[in-house]
């Protein structure tokens, strides 16, 4: 099992929380998985532009470890691993769907790369 260098010292409820689904990749992974459901390794990454394996497979072992998503590993030849939400990984949805909203109101109208709805999750920003 993943562990981690450096031991998490966490003081607040707020910094759990921005660890645990926080940062570039964690977020759009739990987004990925909620829009399609149980996905294999090979599905998450093409649903997942621009993330090396390296930084996909450590995600994932992050994300595993904090009870957000389930590795499942069939005993088959060739080898099968399919990755879902947890509960806990279900019930951080409508957080990222407050935030995505938030962002939306408050991103700069001018930064091309602005989208009025969410690519990956389905809500809009209004």
């Amino acid at each position: 099992m993943y562990k981690p260098k450096l031991e998490k010292d966490i003081r607040c409820p707020l910094e759990y929380g921005l660890t645990v689904f926080g940062g570039k990749w964690k977020s759009r992974v739990i987004c990925v998985l909620n829009e399609k459901g149980t996905l294999r390794y090979s599905s998450i990454r093409k649903e997942m532009s621009n993330i090396t394996d390296a930084v996909l497979a450590t995600t994932l072992k992050e994300l595993i470890a904090d009870d957000m998503i389930q590795r499942v590993q069939f005993d088959e030849i060739p080898p099968r691993v399919e990755y879902s939400l947890t509960e806990k990984g279900q019930s951080v949805i409508p957080i990222l769907q407050n935030i995505c909203r938030w962002s939306g109101a408050y991103h700069k109208e001018n930064n091309e790369n602005t989208l009025s709805q969410c690519q990956t999750c389905d809500y809009s920003v209004k």
